[in-house]
């Protein structure tokens, strides 16, 4: 019987439903998309093409990796390591030797640029003519003219072509480990991965800049030799000093880039899409309660005709299965569209490559589809539990009047959440870095938990204060009713203020951690980047040599490159990757061109040895090291290195928050080339000859001033302005959604209440002026409570992230407050008006 008259409520009263179907159909559809993204990054591959005929390839490990004692025993983490990890040359004869074996070809890539004669070519790829062989199987010679020799080159003929070169001529060519002129030997076909230029094998393996290392070595079987069999045998010829990739890890192999992919994939659809989900609960659960609690008066009835506490929840849960499945399945379309505009989005950015597909597959729909069931469940029960324990003869009569606090469980719980928030913010205070922001949702969670719970007695609270001018101003008798209407009504008050607080504190965190970000790595930019000319480059970098050159330009004082790279390093057992510049010239004339701001030791010792490192401040507290000691780093390519910091700076953030020399990090780079060359001129030179003798250095150079080198600075916080955005406007919006969604159902269960108001004489004007007044008390409330969550839980983040305070563009705060103020009004006089325009008669005999 309970279970066809639950049937029945949602068939012929499916407008007290929507509100519920709403929040189930958007959470499921964001646990979709963050499901989707996880998915792909657990399953993405790249589909193997230049080592296709190649069934087995050997290759470095592109993961950095410790070990640790777990409460479940060891432990292991990995991180995605900056640069390609590559393979000593040396394991080319050992692999040749095995019996199974009919060739191993090393395989080399490096970026070449045209230099001024040869302007008309595009930056090329470099390659050792051995490797060839790789793409055009059985092919030993060009399509035209011969294999090349020292001094020589063979050009794709494309390329060739396009900038009216053949063979015999000669071009002036740069790539990472230096410069040269070459002849044209011969011409060959067009690329896959673009135009391409070849060397003899010696000669590549310099000009790489990896003297006695290959980006991997493609190993092909003898006659009858199955895969299995031959990786094996190149597994003992390797002997743990390299990775052996056979099926589609060899595409892994080809594009290294994956490795850092699957990171932001896994990482955006497994973190965020926790935290997702769990605000998809939050808000399913709080709308469902909400809900439920509007039919008080309907299970009071059936309670005090003979219906069990058991068919009451039966009831209320057999609800639940019948709408939370349909709301969900409906979810999963928009969540897919969702997933693939931020997987395309992430493509566009190269977080990840073009290769890799978004992987579509029944696991997160399930998982939206059973998410939003148990949260609907939940929320039935949680809600059940009063009217189900009600005594009959007490239940019409409980309904109709508004408990006047929350039970004493409720309040026990919210006051655990409150005092866990505070315990994490306290604990934030005391972490540096990405550790402090690493705790930020787990705050702003925490701290809405104890919100929803404690919500009659905070709105009570704040609408007492906020409501004392409205009773004592000219805002009339609406503003009085309003007053008292609110403080009277707290439970129904807290609905409508949660869903304002989540958006409030969700945004302010994760728009204002970014925007605190960008401000602490701009204001450090502008007073570190002191060179009076930054040279760039519009291709892939400027050759080692270009500082060298720039320094004996007529008018230069001092000129020093920059080499970008990346490491990873350990703080306690996570890996954390950071940025590392590689200085080359004279670094005690560093603070010439960028003033870093030095606290402890001298950058001058840099020069000292390849084995010694400054670091940020925060970073090296992060680490727990000072000068003196030495700090385990692992580089770019995975090379693990123990250097001794010699000096601590304060301007690390937006700038580089390690440093080393040129020299020990050029090898562990995929391309050897300086993202910019800081030049600093010498008293009275002529700015304008000297920036026209720079920009004659390369066909690829270009030269600004030190604004230069906060444009590239800040083009490498644009991913992670981007996620942060994008998260805050998902997470954001879906809580406006649900704020809106509240509103509405609140307002609509409020017919009785202004049935009365029009029999008793209230006007029109004046009952959507208290509806208006009554909005602005929930969207003020809203604010002050969602504000002090994201103020509480981004001072101590900000000052581990960037050692002050947070930084609040008034701008951006405005339209915050701006949009939650119209979402109220917009939510709540929207269906006022048409509540309005029900006869009073019927409005005050409505059921509810």
């Amino acid at each position: 019987m309970m279970n066809g008259l639950a049937r029945a409520s949602v068939r012929f009263r499916p407008a007290s439903f929507v509100g519920s179907f709403i929040a189930l159909l958007l959470g499921a559809a964001i646990i979709t998309a963050c499901g989707a993204l996880l998915q792909t990054g657990i399953t993405a591959h790249v589909e193997p093409v230049r080592y296709a005929d190649s069934p087995v390839v050997v290759s470095g490990d592109p993961y950095a990796r410790i070990s640790y004692q777990g409460s479940e025993g060891t432990e292991s983490k990995q991180s995605a390591l900056p640069e390609r990890s590559r393979v000593e040359s040396a394991l080319t004869a050992r692999i040749a030797a095995r019996p199974g074996v009919a060739a191993a070809v090393p395989d080399l890539s490096f970026p070449v640029q045209a230099e001024k004669k040869s302007g008309a070519l595009p930056v090329l790829t470099g390659r050792n003519f051995s490797a060839a062989a790789l793409t055009a199987p059985g092919s030993s010679a060009p399509a035209e003219g011969h294999a090349p020799r020292a001094g020589e080159v063979v050009l794709e003929e494309a390329a060739a072509r396009a900038a009216h070169l053949a063979p015999g001529d000669r071009v002036s060519l740069a790539a990472p480990g230096g410069s040269g002129n070459y002849v044209i030997s011969g011409l060959a076909a067009a690329q896959a991965d673009g135009p391409s230029v070849w060397f003899a094998d010696g000669v590549a393996e310099r000009l790489s800049g990896h003297p006695g290392t290959v980006d991997a070595i493609a190993v092909k079987p003898r006659d009858g030799i199955t895969t299995s069999a031959l990786a094996g045998q190149v597994r003992q010829a390797v002997d743990g000093r390299a990775e052996v990739a056979t099926g589609d890890a060899r595409g892994a192999v080809e594009e290294p880039a994956l490795a850092e992919g699957r990171t932001v994939l896994i990482g955006l659809g497994g973190s965020f899409g926790g935290i997702a989900a769990m605000t998809a609960i939050f808000v399913v659960i709080g709308t469902i309660a909400l809900a439920i609690g509007q039919r008080a008066r309907e299970f009071a009835m059936l309670r005090a005709v003979g219906a069990t506490p058991g068919q009451i929840r039966r009831t209320i849960a057999t609800e639940a299965v019948i709408l939370a499945p349909a709301a969900a399945a409906l979810g999963v379309l928009p969540g897919l569209a969702l997933a693939r505009w931020w997987f395309g989005e992430l493509v566009d950015r190269g977080a990840v490559p073009g290769q890799v597909s978004l992987d579509i597959g029944v696991l997160p729909m399930l998982a939206a589809v059973g998410t939003s069931v148990l949260a609907a469940l939940t929320a039935g029960w949680v809600a059940a539990r009063r009217p189900a324990k009600l005594r009959p003869s007490q239940a019409l009569g409980e309904a109709a009047v508004e408990p006047a606090r929350p039970g004493v469980t409720r309040i026990v719980m919210g006051l655990a959440a409150l005092a866990g928030g505070g315990a994490l913010a306290g604990l934030a205070a005391r972490l540096n870095g990405s550790d402090a922001a690493n705790t930020a949702l787990g705050v702003v969670m925490c701290f809405l938990l104890a919100v929803a719970l404690l919500g009659p007695l905070l709105a009570r609270l704040c609408t007492s204060v906020l409501g004392l001018p409205l009773r004592a101003s000219a805002a009339g008798a609406a503003g009085s009713l309003a007053a008292d209407n609110t403080r009277a009504q707290a439970r129904r008050l807290a609905s409508a203020i949660t869903p304002i607080v989540m958006v409030t504190a969700f945004c302010g965190t994760l728009i204002f951690i970014q925007s605190t970000i960008r401000h602490a790595s701009a204001q450090n930019v502008k007073v570190a980047a002191v060179a009076d000319h930054v040279l760039g480059s519009t291709g892939p970098g400027l050759p080692a040599a270009t500082a060298e050159r720039a320094a004996r330009v007529p008018g230069v004082e001092s000129a020093t490159g920059v080499l970008r790279t990346g490491a990873v390093y350990r703080s306690g057992n996570e890996l954390s990757s950071t940025t590392v510049l590689g200085i080359s010239g004279d670094p005690a004339k560093l603070p010439k061109v960028l003033d870093l701001g030095v606290n402890s030791g001298s950058l001058s010792a840099l020069g000292s040895s390849r084995d010694t490192v400054a670091l940020d401040t925060s970073l090296a507290e992060s680490l727990g090291v000072k000068t003196g000691d030495r700090v385990p780093l692992w580089l770019g390519d995975g090379t693990k290195v123990r250097p001794t910091v010699v000096a601590t700076y304060e301007r690390g953030l937006g700038v580089g928050q390690v440093l080393m020399p040129r020299a020990a990090v050029a090898r562990h780079v995929s391309a050897a080339l300086d993202g910019q060359v800081l030049v600093s001129a010498a008293p009275g030179a002529d700015p304008k000859t000297v920036a026209r003798q720079l920009a004659a250095l390369s066909p690829q150079a270009t030269v600004t001033d030190a604004a230069g080198y906060g444009v590239q600075a800040d083009r490498n916080q644009e991913l992670s302005s981007w996620a942060n955005t994008v998260m805050a406007a998902v997470l954001g919006g879906f809580a406006a959604i649900a704020a809106a969604n509240t509103l509405v159902m609140t307002v609509l269960d409020r017919r009785r209440e202004v049935g009365l108001l029009r029999l008793s004489g209230t006007t029109h004007r004046q009952v959507r002026g208290m509806m208006r007044w009554e909005a602005l008390l929930v969207a003020a409330s809203g604010l002050l409570l969602g504000s002090a969550i994201a103020w509480t839980t981004l001072v101590p983040i900000a000052r581990g992230l960037t050692g002050a305070a947070p930084y609040i563009p008034t701008g951006t705060a405005l339209q915050l407050a701006a949009g939650a103020v119209l979402l109220a009004l917009a939510a709540t006089g929207l269906p006022t008006r048409a509540l309005l325009r029900t006869r009073p008669i019927e409005a005050g005999t409505a059921r509810q």
